[in-house]
Formats: structure tokens, C-alpha cells, sequence
């Protein structure tokens, strides 16, 4: 396994980790360490390092859009929507990283 395939592994797992209800403390460890600005710059480097790069905007009060595109004149390869920068971010890589496709 290459060291690419090893970090999306982990990516992948971790955002979908964070796709789960924090009812565990567990989850809720994951969630105090990257629903931060540290967790975006964490989420951002490790998805930027398979190719993807970061767009994220603050449109208006609790909107936030993020996309990870490979190339800005085609589709992103991840676009998220939510009330906070890491929400959408998570979301976006989650879709950049094929998350949910088996």
C-alpha cells in the first residue's frame, strides 16, 4: 500500500468517523480535536497532499461552502454546505475522497 493509499485510508475513515453522532466519548474526543480551525488546516493539508485544493467561502451568517477541486474549470471533486467552516470542509473532503462509495 502506498503512502497516498495509506492517508486517504485514514482520511476517509476519520471523516466518516465524524459523520456519526458524538454520543461516544470517543467521538466526542474526535470531535473537540478537528471541529476547529485546526481541524480545516489538519482535514485541508491532508486531502491538498492527494492533489484537491481547498476553496472556502463565507457567503453570509451560518453559510459556509467548501469544494476541493483538482482543476477550478471542471466540477469539484468535493462540495460541502453547512453552518461552519469545518462542517463544510469535512463534508467536501468526505465527497473529494469517494467516501461512501464502496
Amino acid at each position: 500500500m502506498s503512502a497516498d493509499d495509506r492517508r486517504r485510508a485514514n482520511l476517509t475513515a476519520a471523516l466518516g468517523f465524524l459523520r456519526l453522532p458524538p454520543t461516544e466519548p470517543e467521538l466526542q474526543l474526535l470531535h473537540r480535536w478537528l471541529d476547529t480551525w485546526t481541524g480545516v488546516g489538519l482535514i485541508t493539508v491532508g486531502v491538498e497532499r492527494l492533489g484537491p485544493r481547498l476553496r472556502l467561502t463565507h457567503l453570509e451568517e451560518n453559510e459556509w461552502r467548501a469544494s476541493f477541486e483538482s482543476n477550478a474549470r471542471f466540477a469539484p471533486d468535493g462540495f460541502g454546505v453547512a453552518a461552519t467552516p469545518w462542517g463544510a470542509v469535512q463534508r467536501a473532503a468526505w465527497q473529494a475522497l469517494g467516501g461512501g462509495r464502496a
